[in-house]
């Protein structure tokens, strides 16, 4: 019956693909990306050298936290290249961003979850391991993997409530999908236990790799630079954004009472949005300015919003503000990763809508350094509280780089996970070759 239910769910896949084709092609309209390298999305020309790890990351913020993990594997095993994949345009130029100037490290997208073009991709690269990152339960290239003897982990793992509830709509699918997965790495013990509700086995609580991310120098160093050029006006920085949160935001910006002095910064999630944006800030007649016409003299001070249409430059932003606003949390989308903005010392403002970090995003509220929002409106307002007291933003600024410090470790716990499956891995090959 398992294998019946993935059959059927692969030929699903292929009854959806002309309309998956279809999306790749206008999507591609805004982001070129999505026109490229098409024959890796059906599990062709995948040649590697050997041996692999493989590394899955599905785009942006999955790539930025694998990049701690490839890190150390890469050091700890000199021998092997890294296979990174990823799912979208955004996530592979962020791994060509991160690991460009390393030659081990090799790039391809994930084809999609058929058994045929999975079958094909596991036999053509070869990986010693498979390694998913976050949510990455893909049933049919858990099965391809499984078949071809190539042991999988999901690391980094976490599974909201909401996404508990739409997998186990599917339950029988993703149990035996989850029978495969020799090893979970959760963030969280909440993570942990909602993972074993759907089948997982060998589930160990390591945290979470985005602990581990070191705020890199030069983006340091260029927010240093624009501070410099904005001079001392209070800045509040709107990260990720998601679609019709800028309204949101915009509409409250404009009715709210701020120093005449103030800098807002709006940095969509998706670059494919910069243009509509851009085109939402000229509609109510706002002064702004985009990064990318940023030169090196100092801001205009008519200049009061500054739209972020620059990517691989998000610890820049973070660097530059006194707090952030992180996106996808005031409309019902779970939120986004705010463990960079507290790494680089800036308090963060919350929506209601954090499902996807959730725990994470109760310890901070917790601790002080995270303020949770009820709409746009209250944004504002606290923004205004706290440039009154700006004794406290210090002190709260120096307990969030310290709130990252005391999680950090993720890393290498699961490293010595995973090391544990590389050594058994060799030690059945020593088996079968009679040599044991």
């Amino acid at each position: 019956m398992p294998l019946l239910t993935l059959r059927a769910y692969s030929a699903l896949w292929w009854l959806l693909l002309p309309l998956v084709l279809l999306r790749l092609w206008w999507r591609g309209r805004k982001e070129a990306g999505y026109r490229r390298h098409i024959a890796e999305r059906f599990g062709l020309g995948a040649h590697f050298p050997s041996p692999l790890i493989w590394v899955h990351a599905v785009s942006v913020g999955e790539t930025r936290a694998s990049e701690p993990l490839i890190r150390a594997l890469l050091k700890q095993y000199p021998q092997y290249q890294i296979l990174l994949t990823h799912m979208t345009p955004t996530g592979r130029a962020t791994g060509a961003t991160l690991f460009g100037k390393d030659s081990r490290v090799l790039q391809s997208y994930l084809p999609y979850d058929t058994l045929s073009m999975t079958r094909r991709f596991v036999q053509a690269t070869r990986p010693s391991l498979c390694v998913l990152m976050e949510t990455e339960v893909w049933p049919a290239l858990i099965h391809s993997c499984h078949q071809e003897s190539v042991p999988v982990a999901l690391v980094n793992a976490r599974l909201s409530e909401k996404s508990l509830r739409q997998a186990q709509r599917f339950a029988g699918l993703f149990r035996e999908a989850a029978k495969k997965i020799s090893l979970f790495a959760a963030q969280t013990q909440a993570d942990a236990e909602r993972l074993r509700q759907l089948g997982a086995e060998n589930v160990t609580v390591t945290g979470s790799l985005k602990f581990d991310i070191a705020p890199p120098e030069p983006m340091i160093e260029l927010g240093a630079q624009w501070r410099r050029q904005f001079g001392q006006r209070p800045v509040l920085l709107c990260a990720s954004t998601r679609e019709g949160e800028e309204i949101l935001l915009l509409d409250a910006y404009m009715r709210a009472t701020l120093p005449q002095e103030n800098l807002l910064i709006i940095v969509p999630r998706h670059p494919q949005r910069f243009a509509e944006v851009a085109r939402l800030l000229e509609q109510r007649g706002l002064d702004y300015l985009r990064r990318s016409q940023l030169g090196p003299e100092s801001l205009s001070p008519h200049v009061h919003i500054l739209l972020g249409d620059s990517l691989g430059e998000m610890f820049a932003f973070y660097a530059v503000c006194d707090m952030a606003f992180i996106g996808g949390s005031l409309l019902p989308l779970g939120g986004q990763n705010l463990i960079e903005a507290l790494s680089c010392g800036k308090p963060v403002f919350v929506g209601p809508h954090t499902f996807n970090f959730a725990q994470i995003t109760k310890d901070a509220v917790q601790s002080g350094i995270a303020v949770r929002i009820s709409d746009a409106n209250e944004l504002f307002s606290q923004w205004l509280a706290w440039l009154i007291d700006r004794d406290k933003l210090q002190e709260v600024s120096a307990s969030a780089a310290q709130f990252t410090h005391v999680h950090r470790g993720a890393t290498e716990k699961t490293v010595r996970l995973l090391s544990g499956m590389l050594n058994q891995l060799q030690v059945n090959l020593v088996r079968e070759s009679g040599k044991f």
